[in-house]
């Protein structure tokens, strides 16, 4: 499960169409709704206020690119913030530059040209190492 803390207008659309997905199933994680994925690390951050605010990012960018995502999945919608690391954010643009190198060339392409990297909306960035919760490789 990799729910992005990056803004979702850089993920290809299989990528976006995943975290849609992904985000559904840590919304039902968090209801209780589910016997797996209960203690993975990126559910830390989320709450079910949190998570709903979280998907409703993630359809406001699908609809921007003219998808069709149920806005009835997500639930009521309420202000939501939560912090992450600039080093998280810089973590997750380094990996999503490698995964597209291998499948999506001109989104990588895109990439390299992106100076500053924004945060999904629902994140507010402050100084700070890649996250704990995150799995690096050592």
């Amino acid at each position: 499960m990799r729910l992005w803390s990056i803004h979702p207008k850089y993920l290809d659309s299989k990528g976006l169409v995943a975290l849609w997905r992904e985000a559904l199933l840590a919304k039902r994680v968090l209801q209780g709704k589910t016997k797996g994925y209960k203690r993975h690390p990126q559910l830390e951050r989320f709450d079910e206020k949190s998570i709903n605010c979280y998907l409703a990012s993630i359809r406001e960018e699908a609809c921007r690119r003219g998808y069709c995502f149920d806005k009835r999945k997500i639930g009521k919608v309420s202000k939501a913030r939560i912090n992450v690391s600039k080093g998280q954010i810089n973590f997750e643009f380094k990996h999503l530059k490698s995964k597209m190198k291998k499948r999506a060339l001109q989104k990588y392409k895109e990439l390299l040209e992106v100076k500053l990297v924004v945060s999904n909306p629902i994140f507010s960035v402050k100084k700070g190492p890649v996250e704990k919760w995150e799995k690096t490789k050592k």
